[in-house]
């Protein structure tokens, strides 16, 4: 998704609109018009679906601000909050350290989205017309967007939160991956065939909803996808050992220390704050034990899994 307005920025991340934001608006006032015409809901159904949208708008950046406010409290760094065709993306930087943060971090967007959904229909009760058509409309989709990301499948927030479930149950967070991004895949073959029968149906916005249908699909799958490739990078870091790539060998004079405990994530973080050719591995009690290659932690890595 290219191009895009930068409309704000917020705690050091820009707030990104994309083009496809904009499509989706005018689709959404374009199916919703008549159905709040129906309603009776104001003299105007048109201007009644433009609040309509903007109002869920308002709720979907509200749903990526709390995954921003999250990854700041943990200490992360977020470039951007994307608002698209199909919602929004907050764009973290690297990776969660541990399993607590990956599942606070992934599921205060949810929790965010149902907690908008209960207040707007609860405002809904105490109003009438054009207004409570909009709070109940918002109301009723903030809730099935908390429980459809909620689904068990990445790219999901759901997905994240097995992920990081499974991750702190098996000390795997590659194993995590493998099984949510699994779970995406087949969740976007369900969209997919959901969306070919709704072609086949006599409503009118039939073509229109299945090929939405179909876009989320292709969302998911793509990123479920991904998710399984980051499954497989992470299962070779996880491969990586300090002290069985050692060489019982004298370092070099300009050697980086470093401990001969250190594995996976943490030995590459260390090797990245402390760029070298070579390391002196030392134990606790600060005695060299050996050395280690950079070289040999790459080749170890293009060799594993």
């Amino acid at each position: 998704m290219s191009g895009g307005w930068r409309i704000a920025r917020i705690a050091g991340a820009d707030i990104i609109v994309r083009p496809s934001l904009l499509v989706m608006g005018v689709i959404l006032v374009i199916v919703f018009a008549p159905q709040f015409e129906s309603l009776g809901a104001g003299p105007n159904p048109y201007l009644t679906a433009v609040v309509f949208v903007l109002s869920l708008y308002v709720s979907v950046l509200l749903h990526e601000l709390a995954h921003l406010a999250a990854a700041l409290w943990f200490g992360m760094s977020v470039s951007s909050v994307e608002l698209h065709l199909l919602g929004g993306e907050t764009r973290i930087e690297g990776d969660s350290r541990h399993p607590w943060q990956e599942l606070v971090t992934s599921i205060v967007g949810p929790v965010t989205s149902f907690v908008i959904g209960l207040a707007a229909l609860w405002g809904a009760q105490v109003t009438s017309g054009a207004t409570y058509s909009v709070l109940w409309s918002v109301g009723f989709i903030n809730l099935l967007i908390a429980a459809f990301n909620m689904l068990p499948g990445l790219p999901l927030d759901g997905g994240r939160v097995l992920r990081a479930l499974i991750w702190a149950t098996t000390g795997s967070e590659a194993k995590g991956v493998r099984v949510a991004g699994w779970i995406g895949r087949a969740a976007a073959l369900a969209l997919m065939a959901i969306a070919v029968s709704m072609l086949f149906g006599e409503d009118t916005f039939a073509i229109g909803r299945a090929l939405l249908l179909l876009a989320v699909a292709l969302f998911l799958w793509q990123g479920a996808s991904y998710a399984l490739r980051q499954g497989v990078a992470l299962a070779r870091i996880g491969a990586l050992r300090a002290e069985q790539l050692m060489r019982p060998e004298t370092p070099p004079n300009d050697a980086v220390p470093i401990s001969v405990d250190l594995k996976g994530r943490d030995l590459l973080v260390a090797m990245a704050e402390n760029p070298s050719n070579a390391y002196a591995l030392v134990d606790g009690r600060g005695t060299v034990v050996g050395t280690l290659f950079a070289s040999s932690v790459d080749r170890a890595y293009r060799e594993a899994g």
